[in-house]
């Protein structure tokens, strides 16, 4: 048997990177995948034929988990379709780096919008399903930034810092009705984004991280599994650090 068969799982953000990386790896352990993308459309919809290969249900959703109204939609629509919903993950985000003498109002409230208020929204509209089936794991995306911070990310640190009293706060007032929620707080993740980066600089930080080596998206999605499955059922409120021991 398959570590996720029977599992329905619902992941924002999951036309690319490291959403991508989970959304392939939950299908192949043998999960029904529901996913959102925002900008991404071709990707997002080539995405679903990718996870069909795997003998699975997936569909995607072009949703704004930063609405509101719009979470509660997605939440009931992905009940709709797949019958049911086990698994949350929300690995939507964004960076607007800057210094903070330099950050306008506009790119903190724009982080704390898609990073932080996105994860209330889901959460909450999610909630009533798992309470009601008396099970459920969520999983909240945040990063070593949010552990230890970083100059020019005061808005993205915050943001992932948030994300992590917020975790530990659901996951004490819903853990009686067996639903559980944990963070994977991911270190430098080798994806897109950085491959544009110079490689000089990248090798430098790789050789500053213990393992020698940037982590790959697959890695951050091993950890989803992980916690998405039934070997995780005595694990709530704790976050995972995969960044190749950057913080030890």
């Amino acid at each position: 048997m398959k570590l996720l068969e029977g599992k329905t799982a619902l992941i924002t953000g999951a036309s690319k990177g490291i959403g991508r990386a989970i959304a392939h790896r939950f299908a192949e352990r043998g999960a029904n995948v529901a996913f959102t993308y925002l900008s991404s459309v071709e990707k997002g919809e080539a995405l679903v034929s990718e996870l069909e290969k795997n003998g699975i249900k997936a569909k995607g959703y072009r949703s704004d988990a930063s609405d509101y109204a719009a979470a509660q939609q997605l939440i009931n629509d992905v009940v709709a379709d797949f019958g049911t919903m086990d698994v949350l993950i929300n690995n939507a985000g964004i960076t607007r780096d800057n210094l903070l003498m330099r950050m306008s109002e506009e790119h903190w409230d724009e982080i704390m919008n898609v990073n932080l208020k996105s994860c209330f929204n889901t959460v909450k509209a999610s909630s009533r399903t798992f309470m009601k089936q008396r099970s459920g794991s969520i999983i909240n995306m945040s990063s070593v930034v949010g552990v230890k911070g970083n100059p020019g990310q005061a808005n993205y640190a915050a943001s992932k810092a948030g994300i992590i009293g917020f975790s530990k706060s659901v996951a004490l007032e819903l853990g009686s009705r067996n639903i559980r929620c944990n963070v994977i707080a991911p270190g430098f993740i080798e994806t897109e984004m950085t491959g544009a980066l110079d490689e000089t600089v990248v090798q430098g930080w790789r050789e500053a991280i213990p393992l020698k080596r940037g982590g790959q998206p697959e890695d951050v999605a091993d950890a989803c599994v992980f916690l998405a499955s039934d070997m995780s059922t005595y694990i709530t409120g704790q976050t995972i650090q995969v960044d190749g021991g950057m913080l030890t």
